[in-house]
């Protein structure tokens, strides 16, 4: 309901305030802003149940939806990919959430790379393979076809924060079983030496 001072008086005082509320969140850890978020929500008795806190070291999702206008520069400005590994992760995650093409081959990370003004890569299918392979940010899909991981994800939505990113990669080197150990020479088949 507008009150005497004009109709949107109101929502600008909500988008304020959130805006500033959310640039001070920013520089807290996760543990920080769900500390934050529950000593205000405790404060102002609003009645509202709070969702439930992610595991320790687990980065919540955002609840809400991003903004999806973004173009792909601004999008690689703002994660700052550090390796064309990164990157090729950055334009999947580009490709799933802001194109709505979650099926893609090197040829579209290469054309979206392209429409980002971004240096060119040097091995466009090495890159893609590393970010397969390697370092699972992607996943195979069938018929050359790559897909985002979960993984995959979930570092992307760490960056920029070069720290969070880092504890995504220890939990998913967590999570990889070991290779087993090469057989050694000196024994037989059937384990006599």
């Amino acid at each position: 309901m507008p009150d005497d001072n004009g109709p949107d008086l109101r929502e600008d005082q909500h988008a304020a305030a959130l805006t500033r509320v959310l640039e001070i969140l920013k520089k807290l850890d996760p543990e920080g802003v769900w500390r934050v978020i529950e000593t205000v929500a405790t404060y102002f008795k609003t009645g509202h149940a709070l969702p439930t806190r992610a595991p320790a070291g687990v980065l919540p999702l955002p609840s809400f939806s991003e903004d999806r206008s973004l173009s792909p520069k601004q999008f690689l400005l703002e994660k700052a990919p550090q390796t064309d590994v990164e990157k090729v992760a950055c334009l999947a995650f580009y490709l799933t959430h802001y194109r709505d093409m979650r099926y893609f081959k090197t040829l579209d990370i290469s054309k979206l790379n392209t429409e980002a003004a971004q240096i060119k890569f040097s091995n466009a299918t090495a890159a893609v393979n590393n970010a397969t392979g390697r370092d699972h940010y992607l996943a195979p899909a069938g018929k050359g076809a790559k897909q985002i991981s979960a993984f995959g994800e979930k570092f992307v939505q760490a960056l920029p924060d070069r720290e969070a990113a880092k504890t995504v990669m220890a939990q998913a080197r967590q999570k990889r079983r070991p290779r087993r150990p090469a057989r050694s020479n000196n024994h037989s088949a059937n384990g006599n030496v």
